[in-house]
């Protein structure tokens, strides 16, 4: 109830009406003259009149306090015991709060993984402002966080807090915890393939002394490396060589320790993506012919290629006066490039090359063991390779995937993908190929050779075109015509050569991206891409390892001819092991550093000084006297109390906030009640008048 004046004239004309009414009156009383006091009240009664005082009577409604319980479902609170203590301590932190009516209570769950979060840390707050922000702060009533203390998100000061109510933790865990973590300080995030990369890690170690030892093994694409000691808390250098092109995952391992907490962040992981240095390639012409431009054109537009190039202009039979400064600028170093320094080169290319006594014959021996161990060939063949002086009759034969019949083909016909070329990564998807006739020039010349080895990819009809093979530990490659250049020309439109080409001479050298079989995997957002490479028409299920140990079975599904892949959506963070078959592969899902598992041991210690700065405080959850459950403190309205915290209780505050729901208005000088006081006032002075 209250009171208010709501005047009938404006403030200027009370003052011109009343105060000089007020001067006389007081003027009389000072001069006492007679009926002076009545006239007063008679001036009084008027100005109250105009000022038109009002009772007011609001019928108010209290708000209820707002009050958040915000749970921690992060991936650290997955260890030991902590979720079901939290499931716990949540239910009856509800039933507690229940009992309370002036509470409104709002609960969240945050930490997991969604859609537009990966969960790589805990942001217990940023939940809890979402919570509040519809709700004025005079409203909040304190919130109640149930944790294990690793929040990663808390602000400096109750002033970044937003509202002035008590913050209470209630921690999850147990005290005294052991815990190992190892952790990457330097590492290079590109290096070269073949050369050892300088990188540092650190182990630290909850519940162990400084200076200790500790074991760390170090795994370069799930393959172990080294294994060695490591000073506890101190930097230590490793260095790793890179062993292919691509993603390299880096990983490095402590030993567990006994009653350890979780063995989640005992290893780190660097993704290093390998760069080859230059690739050399050794390229020989048998003789100059229209197609010869083209490979050296394409070999020499690649920058990661250094190409060496040599073309025979005159064998040894063939006698003319032909100066030999007109023929080239050097003679060509057979030893040099066959004996001495043939493992240098990561291909070699004959093209159109024929016996000549040129090479001798124990040098194609040497070309033999460099395949064998490991080097490329390539035979681009032309009509040579079914002539006499063919390279199929030396010893080279022992490595080539086809040999010569003798006979030549010469009429035209469209290269197309056979039935395996579809699915193989060198000729699957290649332009033109899916149209009937194929979207390319017609070729007119193709070398008949016997039932080859390996995969054809291409044919000529029903001969084949393109022949891959697989020979010890190294790659063949047999271009079975010399019409390539037509592409290359554009004859009837060209065709596809340029990526044909590079891509029979990556795969050769062991470009990953192209090998027939492979399993890759990768993390995107949140999701686990897998990726299944083969020459099969089917393939079976992947298998997946989480981080945290638990198994899932895949299913994959065929995108396009020889690919099978599959999305999986993850809620754990870490390093993903993949096996198809007898391939396996390791992909990290999150952030390599993510802060979520930076530490995993619960503490009092982060929560704790902003939640008494509120007034509320950190407590450890303990088992209740019977073991059965988890004992949380009583929760009562602490109302203008300065610590709203005590050994068995924790205290929230309500609010004195309210809502209008009606509002009564009473005037006193208007009606009877104003006509009343007048008329008394008016009579008073006409009979002190009278006398």
């Amino acid at each position: 109830m209250s009171l208010d004046f709501q005047p009938l004239v404006s403030n200027t004309l009370l003052a011109l009406l009343l105060v000089p009414l007020f001067i006389l009156t007081l003027a009389g009383i000072y001069f006492r003259q007679r009926g002076s006091l009545i006239r007063l009240l008679a001036v009084a009664a008027f100005a109250m009149a105009l000022f038109n005082p009002i009772i007011v009577n609001e019928e108010r409604e209290p708000l209820k306090s707002v009050v958040a319980v915000v749970a921690d479902r992060s991936q650290s609170q997955d260890i030991g015991n902590r979720t079901a203590d939290t499931d716990a301590a949540l239910k009856q932190v509800q039933t507690e709060l229940g009992r309370l009516p002036q509470f409104e209570v709002r609960t969240v769950e945050t930490g997991q993984a969604t859609e537009n979060d990966d969960a790589t840390s805990t942001r217990l707050f940023q939940a809890l402002n979402g919570i509040f922000r519809d709700v004025p702060p005079a409203r909040i009533g304190g919130a109640i966080m149930i944790t294990d203390g690793q929040i990663h998100d808390i602000p400096a000061n109750m002033a970044g807090l937003g509202f002035s109510a008590p913050v209470h933790g209630l921690i999850t865990g147990t005290p005294g915890e052991i815990d190992r973590r190892i952790q990457f300080v330097r590492a290079p995030r590109f290096g070269l393939t073949g050369k050892p990369q300088e990188m540092t890690y650190k182990v630290t170690a909850s519940g162990e002394p400084q200076g200790g030892r500790a074991r760390v093994s170090v795994r370069v694409n799930g393959d172990e490396v080294s294994n060695h000691d490591a000073i506890i808390g101190q930097e230590m250098p490793l260095e790793v060589t890179l062993p292919r092109a691509g993603v390299n995952i880096v990983e490095i391992v402590v030993d567990a320790v006994p009653n350890e907490l979780t063995e989640v962040n005992n290893r780190a992981v660097a993704m290093v993506d390998g760069i080859r240095e230059n690739l050399r390639v050794l390229l020989v012409s048998g003789e100059p012919h229209n197609g010869e431009r083209t490979w050296r054109n394409l070999l020499k537009s690649d920058a990661s290629v250094d190409l060496v190039h040599f073309t025979i202009l005159r064998p040894p039979e063939k006698q003319d006066s032909t100066p030999i400064n007109e023929l080239s600028l050097i003679a060509f170093p057979t030893r040099e490039l066959f004996v001495d320094k043939i493992e240098q080169f990561d291909l070699i290319i004959f093209d159109r090359y024929q016996h000549r006594d040129v090479l001798p014959l124990l040098y194609y021996d040497y070309i033999n063991d460099y395949v064998q161990k490991g080097g490329a060939l390539l035979i681009a063949a032309g009509p040579e390779y079914a002539g006499n002086m063919s390279i199929a009759n030396t010893p080279l034969l022992s490595v080539l995937p086809a040999t010569p019949t003798g006979n030549i083909e010469e009429k035209a016909f469209y290269p197309r993908l056979s039935d395996q070329g579809k699915r193989h990564p060198v000729t699957r998807g290649l332009e033109g190929s899916t149209q009937e006739p194929p979207h390319w020039s017609r070729w007119f010349r193709v070398i008949d050779v016997n039932q080859p080895e390996g995969t054809t990819v291409m044919d000529a009809g029903d001969k084949p075109l393109l022949v891959l093979n697989h020979v010890g530990e190294g790659r063949v490659g047999m271009f079975l015509s010399d019409q390539g250049w037509l592409w290359a020309r554009g004859f009837e439109g060209g065709g596809p050569h340029a990526a044909l080409y590079r891509r029979i001479a990556h795969w050769l050298m062991k470009e990953p991206e192209l090998e027939e079989e492979a399993l890759t995997a990768s993390g995107s957002g949140r999701n686990l891409e897998i990726r299944r490479q083969t020459m099969q028409k089917t393939a079976n299920a992947a298998s997946v390892i989480t981080p945290s140990g638990k198994t899932r079975s895949i299913p994959l599904t065929e995108t396009e001819p020889g690919v099978f892949t599959a999305s999986v959506t993850t809620d754990e963070i870490g390093l993903y092991q993949v096996a198809n078959g007898d391939l396996t592969t390791l992909a990290h899902v999150g952030p390599v550093d993510a802060p979520e598992f930076s530490d995993n041991v619960s503490t009092t210690a982060k929560l704790d000084p902003l939640a008494r700065e509120t007034g509320g405080g950190t407590r450890r959850l303990r088992p209740a006297a019977d073991q059965s459950t988890i004992e949380v403190p009583n929760i009562v309205a602490s109302r203008g109390m300065a610590s709203a915290s005590g050994d068995n209780w924790i205290g929230l505050r309500p609010t004195n906030e309210t809502i209008l729901k009606s509002v009564n208005r009473l005037p006193l000088f208007s009606g009877f009640l104003g006509l009343a006081a007048m008329i008394l006032v008016l009579g008073g002075m006409w009979y002190r008048e009278g006398k």
